[in-house]
């Protein structure tokens, strides 16, 4: 079951790749290092602000610009395990998946919560922020056991240590 439980991070629309992590950072030796620096194009101090369990709120076309999946990573680095936005760019929206970083679409929570606003964001229960509640959107139960194992390359040697069962199999019936 996934939970997520913390404050309110905003961004607008078009927050693309480069701007999650910079060019100029991409040669460090690890996300680690790296992610003192994200989002420093738009806020430098925004990373430091970020704490584990913190949600990022933002517009349309998050992750837009390159398929650098070091985006996905640096923002997991950060102790962010879910982005909540109006709308994904495809490739971004697949990476973070693969990479075990939960993307929700909802078009109402940007209008209606505050940076620094509490957050949790709950399968069983929902989205509450203000003392209201916000659908979590029902996503295929394959993508949330990749979330949930950490990742794609974790979910697929979880399966293979384990055996894989029906629901796991990558079957096609033709």
């Amino acid at each position: 079951m996934f939970e997520c439980n913390g404050s309110i991070w905003k961004l607008g629309d078009d927050i693309d790749t480069d701007i999650i992590i910079p060019t100029q950072y991409l040669a460090m030796k690890s996300v680690y290092d790296m992610k003192d620096f994200a989002f420093s194009a738009l806020r430098k101090d925004l990373a430091g602000l970020i704490s584990p369990g913190d949600v990022i709120v933002a517009g349309k076309n998050f992750g837009c610009g390159s398929s650098r999946e070091q985006a996905p990573e640096v923002i997991l680095a950060l102790g962010v395990k879910c982005i909540i936005a109006k709308s994904f760019a495809r490739i971004f929206y697949r990476n973070s998946f693969n990479n075990g970083l939960l993307l929700i679409e909802n078009s109402k929570i940007q209008d209606n919560c505050n940076e620094r606003d509490h957050i949790i964001v709950d399968q069983a229960q929902g989205i509450l922020c203000n003392e209201k509640i916000y659908d979590f959107p029902v996503l295929p139960e394959n993508l949330l056991k990749i979330i949930e194992d950490g990742g794609l390359v974790k979910r697929m040697q979880k399966i293979n240590r384990n055996g894989a069962d029906s629901s796991d199999s990558c079957r096609t019936n033709y």
